[in-house]
């Protein structure tokens, strides 16, 4: 199954919550293996729109504001080097919108 066309990542999400350091799921420490950082985000925000994109939906699920999509993938940083994520995307009931929500490290890849 194919996600929808459109999709938004919010600049939000990818400043505050991936990139920057938390002390719950902080994913700061993950990104930055593949050379992904808060000077480059633009990068990453293209990166995550390509895998929703060239992947196909590996899981759904209902929630109380949507139908939220699990989409795997592979993402290429700006070092070369591969990072396997999962990545969830929700398409907003109120709106209609599919947005990006969050990202962790895919651990069913070998």
């Amino acid at each position: 199954m194919k996600r929808p066309e459109v999709v938004i990542v919010p600049q939000d999400k990818l400043l505050r919550c991936l990139l920057l350091p938390r002390e719950k799921n902080d994913k700061s420490r993950f990104l930055p293996e593949a050379g992904y950082t808060l000077a480059n985000w633009k990068l990453l925000e293209r990166d995550l729109h390509r895998l929703a994109q060239d992947n196909e939906v590996s899981g759904i699920e209902s929630s109380p504001y949507g139908v939220k999509y699990e989409v795997r993938g592979t993402l290429i940083g700006p070092s070369g080097r591969t990072l396997q994520v999962v990545t969830v995307w929700i398409r907003r009931e109120a709106t209609g919108g599919t947005v990006f929500v969050t990202l962790f490290p895919d651990r069913e890849v070998a």
